[in-house]
Formats: C-alpha cells, sequence, structure tokens
C-alpha cells in the first residue's frame, strides 16, 4: 500500500473516518464525517506524526521549523517534528503559540524555537473547513518574525466549496496568502480507496460521488 492508503486505513481503523449520514456544521448532508478528535493514544499519534513527515517529504516542502497553531496543531506538530527526524533525519525545529500572551517568566506569544526572518516554516493542523485558522495565524507569525511560510499541511482535503465562493478552503487560502496548503489525502483518494477494496464503504460510493459533484469545487 502507499502511504495514503495505509492513512485511509488508518483513520477508518482509529474511527476518525465514518461512514453514514451526517449534517455538518454548514448544514449540508454527507455521507462521511471526519472527527480528529478520535486520535487518542501514543501509538496513533506517532503514527498520525509519521504521514504528516511522509507529505512533506513526498512534496519536497522545505522546513526549517514546524509550527502548530494552539491548541490542536501543538500535539501535531510535536509528532511530526519527531517523525522528520526519525523517518527522514531532517532534524527540524518546533514551535506553538499560545492563546494569551505570557507577562512573566520568558514571556511572549510563542512556545519553542525564536522565529527569524527568512525562516522557512510549515504549519501543521488537522483539516480546514474555513481558513479560519491560517487567517489568525499568519499576522502572529510574521508579527514574530518576516518568516516564509512555505506551505501548510493538513490531514484531509474535503475539495469542497465554501458557502459563500466556488473555492475550496485549500484554494481560498492560496488565493488569500500564497500560502500553498498540502494534504495527506483527499476525498478523490478515499474514493479511490473504497472502490480498490482498502477500506469497506461501497454502499456509500454513489452517495460520496454526489455529494462531490454538488459540493467539490473544480480544480
Amino acid at each position: 500500500m502507499t502511504y495514503k492508503e495505509e492513512f485511509i486505513k488508518f483513520m477508518v481503523d482509529s474511527g476518525v473516518l465514518t461512514f453514514g449520514d451526517f449534517t455538518l456544521k454548514s448544514g449540508r448532508k454527507a455521507p462521511y464525517f471526519i472527527n480528529c478528535g478520535n486520535y487518542k493514544t501514543g501509538s496513533q499519534l506517532a503514527k498520525l506524526g509519521g504521514f504528516y513527515a511522509d507529505c512533506i517529504a513526498d512534496n519536497k516542502i522545505p522546513a526549517d521549523t514546524l509550527f502548530g497553531p494552539a491548541y490542536k496543531g501543538i500535539p501535531l506538530a510535536v509528532t511530526a517534528v519527531t517523525a522528520l527526524a526519525t523517518k527522514y533525519g531532517i532534524d527540524a525545529s518546533y514551535c506553538f503559540d499560545r492563546k494569551e500572551v505570557k507577562d512573566h517568566g520568558e514571556g511572549g506569544m510563542f512556545v519553542g524555537k525564536k522565529l527569524e526572518d527568512n525562516e522557512k516554516v510549515v504549519i501543521i493542523d488537522d483539516v480546514m473547513t474555513s481558513g479560519k485558522a491560517l487567517k489568525e495565524t499568519m499576522p502572529k507569525l510574521k508579527s514574530a518574525a518576516d518568516v516564509d511560510v512555505t506551505a501548510m499541511v493538513i490531514t484531509v482535503d474535503r475539495m469542497e466549496k465554501a458557502l459563500d465562493t466556488e473555492l475550496s478552503a485549500v484554494q481560498q487560502a492560496y488565493k488569500d496568502f500564497g500560502v500553498k496548503v498540502y494534504s495527506i489525502v483527499n476525498i478523490n483518494d478515499i474514493i479511490k480507496a473504497i472502490e480498490d477494496g482498502i477500506v469497506e464503504g461501497r454502499e456509500y460510493l454513489d452517495k460520496m460521488k454526489e455529494y462531490r459533484a454538488q459540493y467539490g469545487a473544480e480544480g
């Protein structure tokens, strides 16, 4: 299996990717649901970090530092930077932000690597629904130093149009910030994995394709 196929199977085995009838926050009725909150053991987190590292290495993304937006991005950046070192010998740094600026001790908004001008930073997050996390993160990073945000890496690209545009959240992020968003897998990979028998779910294939045709962004 490719690392993408392994990741889809891993999501299903972890109860993160499920099939059925779900009403999303947007009000859309979807035949699949992704709940990254179901990664909860050490072995799952270690495996997840390996898939982030695979995606970074596979796409040859330049990375001096991995940044994890508080709070969900923090453990993701930690496990990804560890996997980069152990799997690929790439000893990158990591840092994350605080929700509130610390006014005692060492102070400041960031923990971990002190960011420097021209540093190549990769943002690590779970999924991208509206691009809100990136919108909040970019000014924080730029206020610390004139960093070069080379990419954002997420687990799954739903390739779905937002409510008010024909663009997906991933496409909108590139348009708004010039940041390319890479995903370990996308919805087309998941559909193909079902067709190829990597995971169960053939009874949902037609609904998934219909949903993709109705709400999917082009390209």
